[in-house]
């Protein structure tokens, strides 16, 4: 049986991956932010969370280059902190990526039920899920052609939102009631810029998925830099364009707690029936399926990688004979996926159904990750300091310390304004915890891997 996947992405495709992968944060859930911060209050949420993902990603790629495996972060933290290490992060990075395509799943059901009401949004899901695990299964190459070209759709669209609404748009109305629903910065607005900041993590939650790539990447010491670099400076572009542009037309309190604040605010502009509404809905579509595909490919992998570890029963592990792809990996996460989707109304927590928390676990388990995956750059440093780094992040140790302390940051955020989930996440952990001191000999049996090893 094959345990490796095909080189076959270059700097331009894995770009696509690292941006395909986040876009849809740019198109629904980031104004959920408004609703308690107020656009100026959600406007430094932002520029807090961009700065942690900006030093995070010019971080990370030391690793992703030094270490180009499937695993991604879980292969990291095994090399720095062993077996344990390796396990922590490879829980959280399954907990963001098997979590987040449900969510949007359900999300492209909701945009095209608007347009076939007959259609149960659910059943949507279902078929997206079905086709896009097809697509993947099909070969790597093929799926990243069709990513690539859904991103470059989406980011055309966004730009296209920023101009049809810049005839309406009006620094007045950005930074009206712009603190937390008042003008004036206060106790309440800073409560409500630190509540803000799961949505501000949405705009660029799983840029680093395109990670779990690498062995497919030819040539992923010089593929991988250009892609990471390129792909956060054209995320972070985009998340202060769609931002800015959108809260200044008209009122921005009646788009502050709404699923398609892009139609919203170009409705006000243009009016219900002009064509450049109609496309926006339309193409909008794509930035779902750009992240809900990527993701996909995401899971795949980090299943895939975790299981040929041992950390996972190895059947995972199994690729396809005909396309070379982790075909079980992809169809586990699927059945995950489905379970919430039909789940969604009869499994409720904390007064909110399934979809609202599993996004906001999806968050909680990318924090850690970036967390244990920055600790793992800084603990290599010090014990591998003749490890082939290619690329080496800039303005160490400044960096990575940077994405550290705004990591904390979040986390604290995040915990504090969602207990009751953390305490869910510690549950799921402790249970995998167990299963992961019970499957020690599944990991002796595993094949020497030599990137998880000095």
């Amino acid at each position: 049986m094959s345990t490796g996947l095909k080189k076959v992405l270059g700097p331009f495709q894995l770009w696509g991956i690292a941006v395909g992968l986040v876009i849809s944060g740019e198109y629904f859930g980031w104004s959920y932010g408004w609703n308690t911060a107020g656009t100026l209050g959600f406007l430094v949420a932002t520029v807090l969370v961009a700065t942690m993902y900006t030093t995070f990603i010019f971080s990370f790629t030391e690793l992703s280059t030094a270490i180009p495996h499937a695993g991604g972060p879980f292969a990291y933290a095994r090399r720095a902190f062993g077996p344990t290490g390796g396990f922590i992060a490879g829980f959280a990075t399954l907990v963001e990526f098997v979590f987040a395509p449900p969510a949007i799943a359900l999300a492209i059901g909701a945009y095209l039920n608007v347009q076939f009401p007959a259609i149960n949004p659910k059943w949507i899901a279902l078929g997206a899920y079905v086709l896009f695990i097809a697509l993947n299964w099909a070969g790597v190459g093929i799926a990243a052609a069709f990513e690539l070209f859904v991103t470059l759709l989406a980011i055309f669209e966004l730009l296209m939102f920023m101009g049809v609404v810049s005839p309406g748009w009006s620094w007045a109305n950005f930074t009206a009631n712009g603190w937390a629903g008042g003008t004036v910065l206060n106790g309440a607005a800073i409560s409500g810029i630190f509540a803000s900041i799961p949505f501000a993590i949405w705009f660029f939650l799983a840029i680093e998925g395109a990670a779990m790539a690498a062995e497919e990447a030819r040539d992923p010491h010089k593929t991988i830099p250009i892609a990471y670099t390129t792909g956060i400076i054209t995320l972070v572009l985009l998340a202060f364009g769609v931002m800015i542009m959108a809260g200044g037309v008209g009122d921005w309190r009646q788009i502050a707690n709404i699923n398609d604040p892009l139609p919203q605010a170009m409705k006000v502009v243009v009016g219900e029936n002009s064509g450049w509404l109609h496309m926006l809905v339309w193409i909008g579509l794509f930035g779902l399926i750009a992240s809900f595909h990527g993701i996909i490919m995401g899971y795949s992998r980090q299943i895939f990688a975790l299981a040929r570890a041992g950390y996972l029963p190895a059947y995972f592990a199994g690729l396809s004979p005909r396309f070379n792809t982790p075909h079980r990996a992809l169809l586990a996460g699927g059945v995950i996926g489905v379970f919430a989707i039909f789940s969604d109304e009869w499994i409720k927590f904390g007064g909110q159904t399934l979809t609202a928390n599993i996004v906001t676990m999806a968050v909680l388990g990318a924090i850690v990750m970036y967390l244990i995956s920055m600790a793992a750059l800084f603990k290599l440093r010090r014990t591998e300091p003749n490890l082939e780094r290619t690329y080496r992040a800039p303005f160490y140790p400044v960096f990575p310390a940077i994405a550290l302390g705004l990591g904390v940051v979040c986390l604290g955020a995040m915990v504090w304004f969602n207990v009751m989930l953390t305490l869910l996440f510690l549950g799921l952990m402790a249970l995998a915890y167990g299963y992961f001191l019970l499957t020690a000999s599944q990991r002796n049996a595993a094949a020497p891997d030599a990137m998880l090893s000095t």
